[in-house]
């Protein structure tokens, strides 16, 4: 399947045809300079340029468009995908492209002022040149709609939220994602085993605090403007600040507006460029602008991976990527130096010799005895949305003939070790069984404990046999603020760093370090059955539930696969509450994340 990826951005476009049954790169060009008077036109990253004979969008489109595809040699494309920046909270995953999505873009168009309005117009263009094929938009706010309430929610009046949806979306969700699991890679680790903290540094840059796979926290906001400093956007300001100027200089909104998004950052600190590849040089030759603009850049960076360390309880590897993290030896130093607190240690020689590519996506640039992983990554976004793309199409093309999914709601329980077991009700003492779980050998003891949290404690908390490897106790938001703790949304087993608990039995009590956590939605399934619906252990997933008259979608539900379990999606009491599900209800499995396979596929190295 070739799929035709279109990257429309405002001065520049980027398309290429990928073959997504092996991710090679088929075709590929890049149209510079769509205003000027001549714009420049590179196929395959010739030596030789062509110029297209007018300018603007759909002139240049509908000129270089079929150039690329006469390289495909009589094959034919079957999608087409779009990036798009905002999604808003209409779209947490990526959509078949219509008239009213369209319309929904345009209305988002807003919320980024610099992407969105490109994006679209790149759209209706391609629709035009190809309406008989499937257009498919991918969102670079999806990955991250799996951010806490505490992390997207800002500090306004409730109304003006609801009114107008203000929080936290976040982008460059499809590089984000595919560093992560590129850096899975190198590590030889499984991506749901790793805290990750992945820097995106382009004209465009954000940060992302990536936990066992889940988006918990970035840096940019209800629009890219949030955040690190950019080219040419200011990243965070004292909003204080605008407001003076404003004032001051009787300035419009509309003003504010071009000011922020298109005269800051490194522009505007530097006076001289938004390019971080002139500032360096620049900055090398005394000028003290220069020198304050990658001084700044580097800060802001900095203070944020400090942060989204302390967010996860710690890091297990810093990702750098895009333009600037790629290519960049001198932030890569500067952004790196002065952590040793939390086990980071650079090799020079490493990070000023390192070099990606293609054929050697990522490379590591950390001293041996540093605790956290230092990598350089070749990100993919075009890979990433032709996967996605092809996935959709594939959708389209199946008749749906997969089985319902029975849903079961977890209330809260704690697994404990034979070890704490005997220190909370006697020594040799073995759990006995209540009833039997669906899940194959698993029970609910008749032993009970009480947990004891820093504001409250709760009675008769049910055990579950058999006893496991780890202790852990998983509640519900509503428990997690009763009892006065914060515990993070985690896969089962997944205790690291996880806030502890006093726990007592009738013969003695102890105090767990770590263990509490709120369960992340999950399905239960065979290997068979994860052949039938076609995903991995460690997929994200969409669920689709059928609830009387009232329809709707679980998002972020984590595929677990074992021989031991029976099919089954499980969620907490609260969520089953919020949704008004019926004892019998069930879902059915519709959308599935394929860039972990992607980059198995991608990865050469």
């Amino acid at each position: 399947m070739n799929i035709l990826v279109i990257n429309c951005g405002s001065s520049s476009i980027k398309a290429e045809i990928i073959n997504n049954l092996n991710a090679n790169r088929v075709a590929e060009m890049l149209i510079d300079r769509i205003s000027s008077d001549k714009p420049i036109l590179n196929i395959n990253k010739s030596k030789e340029t062509i110029e297209c004979p007018e300018n603007g969008h759909e002139a240049c489109l509908k000129f270089a468009l079929p150039l690329l595809l006469s390289k495909l040699n009589g094959s034919n494309i079957s999608g087409i995908g779009h990036r798009v920046v905002h999604g808003g909270s209409k779209f947490n995953q990526p959509v078949l492209i219509d008239k009213e999505v369209e319309e929904t873009i345009e209305r988002l168009s807003n919320l980024a002022p610099l992407h969105n309005p490109a994006n679209l117009k790149g759209i209706k263009i391609a629709r035009a040149i190809f309406p008989d094929l499937p257009h498919v938009a991918i969102f670079d706010t999806s990955f991250h709609q799996t951010l806490p309430t505490r992390a997207y929610t800002y500090a306004l009046p409730k109304n003006l939220r609801d009114k107008y949806g203000i929080r936290r979306y976040g982008f460059h969700g499809s590089s984000h994602q595919y560093v992560a699991n590129l850096a899975a890679k190198a590590l030889n680790a499984d991506l749901k085993d790793l805290r990750i903290i992945s820097c995106h540094l382009g004209n465009g840059a954000s940060v992302c605090a990536i936990e066992y796979g889940r988006s918990v926290e970035t840096s940019m906001g209800l629009t890219p403007l949030e955040g690190l400093v950019m080219g040419t956007r200011a990243g965070d300001i004292d909003p204080g600040i605008l407001l003076h100027i404003g004032r001051s200089e009787e300035l419009s909104i509309d003003e504010l507006d071009e000011m922020l998004n298109r005269e800051s950052g490194l522009k505007g600190l530097s006076n001289h460029s938004n390019d971080m590849r002139d500032i360096i040089d620049e900055a090398a030759a005394g000028n003290e602008d220069c020198r304050l603009a990658l001084l700044v850049f580097a800060h802001r960076l900095r203070k944020y991976i400090g942060a989204y360390a302390a967010v996860m309880g710690g890091a297990d590897a810093i990702v750098f990527t895009g333009g600037i993290g790629e290519n960049s030896n001198v932030v890569r130093q500067r952004v790196t130096q002065r952590m040793e607190y939390m086990g980071v240690l650079p090799d020079e020689d490493l990070n000023n010799d390192l070099s990606i590519s293609d054929e050697h996506p990522f490379a590591f640039f950390n001293a041996p005895n540093s605790r956290v992983k230092l990598l350089a990554v070749k990100t993919d976004e075009e890979r990433a949305i032709a996967a996605k793309t092809a996935r959709i199409v594939n959708e389209g093309n199946k008749v749906n003939s997969i089985p319902s999914i029975p849903i079961a709601i977890s209330a809260r329980h704690i697994h404990l070790t034979q070890e704490v077991v005997e220190q909370l009700f006697g020594q040799g003492y073995q759990l006995t069984e209540k009833s039997a779980l669906s899940q194959p050998g698993q029970f609910a003891a008749n032993e009970t404990v009480t947990i004891c949290g820093p504001k409250n404690t709760i009675e008769r908390v049910r055990i579950l046999g058999p006893c496991r490897e780890l202790n852990q106790l998983e509640i519900s938001r509503t428990d997690e603020f009763f009892i006065g703790i914060d515990a993070p949304v985690r896969a089962s087993g997944k205790v690291e760093s996880s806030p502890g608990i006093k726990i007592i039995g009738p013969k003695g009590e102890i105090t767990l370090k770590e263990g509490v956590i709120c369960a992340w939605r999950h399905i239960h399934m065979t290997a068979e059955d994860a052949a039938i619906f076609e995903v991995e252990d460690g997929d994200i997933v969409e669920v689709d539930v059928k609830n009387g008259d009232r329809p709707l979608t679980f998002g972020n539900v984590l595929i677990r696969v074992s021989p031991k379990f029976k099919l089954e999606m499980h969620i907490d009491t609260d969520e089953a509450n919020a949704a008004e599900l019926s004892q019998n209800a069930e879902g059915a499995l519709i959308k599935t994340e394929g860039i972990a396979n992607l980059v198995k596929k991608n990865v050469r190295h």
